[in-house]
């Protein structure tokens, strides 16, 4: 009879609190099954990032480049690179690999590396400028014509030429800027700028340079040309005035001296 009463008092509590004989039950199922890891629900895909570095590169024409592809991903499953550029050595190890790239002469290509980790892709980017800086940049000596000053400054073997910004600068300050976005040509080029303005006072005797920079997204290039001095001048339009006024007045002067003589001669005589 002793037996029967923790019997009875489990069959009491199951009926009034069903939830407790189910966890009971599922308690006493645990304990009695086999032992073993549980399994993992099917479907699951791992978390991982994948970066790739630098991800922006600027090269002269004709260089290469290594690209570093990193994953968090614990059994990568396939690693690659997508790339218009040639590709060359290939370099691998734990959790990361170095790809090359040989020739870059495109003036913007992208590499993309793709990482298949527990049956997900994931990837990155980065993006390659191939650039040259210019050869040489020239400022001619200022020219005066009429009442402006012609500047002249020429860039040589330059690229890209879209991307380039020429400014001038007078005594410090800059007195005129361009940029030659418009250009859109995927070569090698020279460029010329010209510009014209009126000198004051206060702008002779100053040192006037040429200056490009190329902005590149990441990667700024500057240049300068010697810088030349902006001299006193007279031009000749001026210079040509001044000379019929000189010979005008030498006229008046000397038809006031023939007048004057014709005059005081007779009277001299009379007397």
């Amino acid at each position: 009879m002793g037996s029967l009463f923790p019997l009875s008092l489990l069959l009491f509590l199951a009926a009034a609190y069903p939830g407790v004989g189910c966890a009971l039950g599922r308690r006493i199922k645990r304990a009695q099954g086999p032992k073993g890891s549980p399994l993992a629900p099917s479907g699951t895909s791992v978390p991982f990032w994948v970066r790739m570095n630098p991800e922006f590169v600027a090269v002269p024409p004709g260089r290469s480049v290594w690209l570093n592809c990193s994953n968090s991903c614990p059994q990568p499953q396939n690693s690659s690179l997508r790339t218009r550029l040639r590709q060359g050595k290939t370099l691998r190890g734990p959790g990361w690999v170095y790809y090359q790239l040989l020739d870059v002469r495109a003036w913007s290509s992208h590499a993309h590396c793709l990482v298949t980790c527990a049956g997900k892709t994931r990837w990155a980017t980065t993006r390659i400028t191939a650039y040259k800086p210019p050869h040489s940049v020239i400022l001619e000596p200022p020219v005066l014509k009429g009442r402006q000053y012609t500047l002249r400054c020429h860039v040589t073997h330059v690229f890209p030429v879209g991307y380039l910004v020429v400014t001038l600068r007078l005594g410090g300050r800059v007195i005129y800027s361009e940029s030659l976005e418009r250009y859109t040509h995927q070569d090698l080029a020279n460029v010329t700028l010209t510009y014209e303005f009126p000198a004051g006072p206060r702008d002779f005797w100053q040192p006037v340079i040429c200056h490009t920079r190329l902005n590149l997204e990441g990667l700024v290039v500057r240049n300068s040309s010697a810088p030349v001095t902006l001299m006193l001048a007279w031009s000749p339009a001026p210079t040509a005035l001044a000379s019929v006024s000189i010979a005008a007045l030498v006229g008046i002067l000397l038809a006031v001296g023939s007048v004057y003589l014709s005059k005081c001669l007779p009277m001299k005589s009379q007397a």
